[in-house]
């Protein structure tokens, strides 16, 4: 399964890396949310990776950066979540996955579930380190694989199909 895509690498003087990360951050707001009103749903689901995944892979670095960065310190100004233990991983977990999404793009030029796979083992294992190194608990580095599964998977999944759906744009 694998498929070309048309890739945008959005420099920070260009409006347009601006209007795409309003329109991911957007997105980071309300999906979050929504998964918020199942019981563990935001530890289950990891919503608030899902569109920086897309806004990196497609439109670069720059703007899957500022997705990444903007989307949990707006959700926590408007909702007060991510909670503010959390702040600090999230921030490194979705600047990382803004590093590898852009990067694997850039590399590869195509969409396939093998380069989604590799970005989410590169920045979940390089963020349970992390976690780990900020925390000192290892239950806790290892919450996103013992709970986070089905988020896992979604960004696989979905991210794979909503990237094909924009591949062409």
């Amino acid at each position: 399964m694998e498929s070309t895509i048309k890739l945008y690498s959005l420099k920070p003087v260009e409006l347009k890396s601006y209007a795409y990360a309003f329109l991911f951050i957007a997105g980071n707001l309300v999906l979050p949310q929504l998964c918020h009103l199942l019981p563990l749903g935001g530890q289950m689901l990891l919503p608030i990776y899902f569109f920086t995944l897309i806004a990196a892979y497609k439109y670069g670095f720059f703007t899957g950066l500022l997705t990444a960065i903007a989307s949990p310190l707006v959700n926590h100004a408007l909702f007060g979540m991510p909670g503010t233990e959390m702040m600090t991983i999230i921030l490194i977990k979705s600047a990382l996955l803004a590093i590898a999404a852009s990067y694997m793009a850039q590399q590869t030029k195509q969409i396939k579930i093998q380069n989604l796979l590799a970005i989410v083992v590169f920045y979940q294992g390089i963020g349970m380190i992390a976690e780990f190194l900020l925390t000192g608990s290892f239950t806790a580095a290892m919450q996103d694989i013992r709970l986070g599964l089905p988020g896992i998977l979604f960004q696989l999944v979905g991210g794979y199909f909503c990237l094909k759906a924009l591949r062409n744009l």
